[in-house]
């Protein structure tokens, strides 16, 4: 058995393939693909008559343009060197996919909600992802440049302060860790600040799908139906409806013997097609309404398409955390990396293979989650947002990756996060630069786009 000293010598060593401040040091290659390009290459597969609302939600800001354009910076970082130390990857952990959600015994805890690109690789890219959303966001927020780079580095130093302790604790005591909401209240000192939590976290709390069936269903013919609001959500034809309803069968075997058993007490009721996110626009995405004891117990599922992880085409499948991950199955992928990085995950958690060979996975659709709106964010609280980021992803990748290892590499010193927030701030203007292509090809009409739905 490798000691711990050991384990931290290894991440020490790899400063020799790549030093900690080589991380600050980014231009684009000279090769780099266009964005553009790269984003159509993805939709080629997808919807293609949702894929304008995606370009459309993109075009709204640079921070948004982020969001949707995960696959644009898993090929610029694959064109660096990278430390080697592999953890399971969120692979899209920017600031908007951090949020609130239900542990099984109804405790609202803070962590990553979306795991779509989840891949074992380098974990500095999640660290350089979530740094460069925090630029991003503090810039479209209109803070000064010097306040931008404060949020990156932020993120960055919360992750290295975490990722420190976590090394000192023992296996299970890390893999017990999460971070409890209430426990965030005793930390914030401002009244006003802390109101606006307290809100947000009353608002995850009331996210049920009890809440779901009052907004989303109607009455019709003595039955509830899912209410249609094209393009967002759109009734099912006959046979997409026989097909949805064996993905659901599909799927409910792939839960385990108790959650097969809770879920055997809901009767299917209807289901329709919906859009979701900003980057998932256009991959098929499902809500099903389940009816319990009566028409008062309802149940809302989603089933959602699981294509490549955006990380795939730049790592190789021999890198492993655990062997089921690097599968073939872009649904148990997802599952199975959601499991590894949430402290708890949604009970219902579960994937399926469906009509032409397509992979989903199925979870919840409101289980008392909650985000907060990073644009309406002030300067300090962004910081403090961004903080609570960091800590974050690094208790999911210390569940997955060697934690002893990550902190030897990141030592006692600011040497690293102060990179990290010097890559932020240069990828925050190229991602700039991208929004702008964006905009151009929508003006030039080489794409279509859809604005404000």
């Amino acid at each position: 058995m490798t000691s711990p000293a050991e384990r931290r010598r290894r991440g020490r060593a790899a400063r020799e393939r790549v030093s900690r401040s080589a991380h600050g040091r980014w231009i684009p290659a000279a090769d780099r693909l266009d964005p553009i390009a790269v984003l159509e290459r993805q939709g080629a597969d997808r919807v293609a008559e949702l894929l304008p609302i995606r370009y459309g939600r993109m075009a709204d800001s640079a921070f948004a343009f982020l969001r949707g354009a995960a696959a644009v910076l898993a090929a610029d970082l694959a064109a660096v060197p990278d430390t080697g130390i592999t953890v399971q990857l969120c692979g899209d952990a920017h600031l908007a996919n951090f949020g609130m959600y239900a542990s099984p015994e109804r405790a609202l805890l803070f962590g990553l909600n979306d795991f779509d690109e989840t891949y074992p690789g380098p974990f500095e890219w999640d660290v350089k992802r979530l740094a460069a959303s925090a630029a991003v966001a503090a810039r479209d927020n209109g803070n000064d440049e010097a306040h931008v780079r404060r949020a990156a580095l932020t993120a960055a130093l919360g992750y290295a302060t975490a990722m420190r302790r976590l090394a000192a604790m023992g296996e299970l005591d890390v893999w017990y860790a999460r971070i409890d909401t209430e426990d965030l209240l005793p930390l914030i000192s401002r009244s006003k600040r802390r109101k606006r939590v307290e809100a947000g976290m009353a608002h995850a709390r009331r996210r049920t799908s009890l809440q779901a069936f009052g907004k989303l269903t109607e009455e019709r013919d003595g039955q509830r139906h899912i209410i249609s609001e094209p393009p967002l959500i759109q009734p099912l034809t006959k046979n997409e409806f026989g097909a949805v309803g064996q993905i659901f069968s599909d799927y409910r075997a792939t839960l385990s013997e108790d959650r097969r058993v809770l879920l055997d007490r809901f009767q299917f009721v209807d289901a329709a097609r919906k859009v979701v996110g900003v980057g998932s626009v256009g991959t098929r995405c499902y809500i099903i309404l389940l009816e319990g004891r009566d028409a008062r117990d309802p149940l809302f599922l989603q089933v959602k398409e699981a294509t490549r992880s955006v990380l795939e085409d730049h790592l190789p499948a021999g890198s492993r955390v655990d062997a089921e991950v690097t599968g073939t199955h872009g649904g148990r992928r997802v599952v199975v990396g959601q499991h590894l990085m949430q402290a708890v995950s949604d009970i219902f958690l579960g994937w399926t293979t469906g009509p032409a060979g397509r992979h989903y996975y199925g979870r919840q659709l409101r289980d008392m989650k909650g985000s907060v709106e990073v644009a309406d964010m002030t300067r300090s609280g962004l910081r403090d947002y961004a903080d609570l980021c960091g800590r974050a992803l690094a208790r999911a990748h210390a569940r997955s990756g060697d934690r002893l290892a990550i902190a030897g590499y990141l030592g006692s010193s600011d040497t690293f996060a102060e990179a990290i927030a010097d890559f932020a701030v240069s990828y925050a203007d190229r991602t700039e630069a991208d929004h702008a292509a964006l905009l151009s090809a929508i003006d030039d009409r080489v794409i279509t786009a859809k604005r404000g739905i």
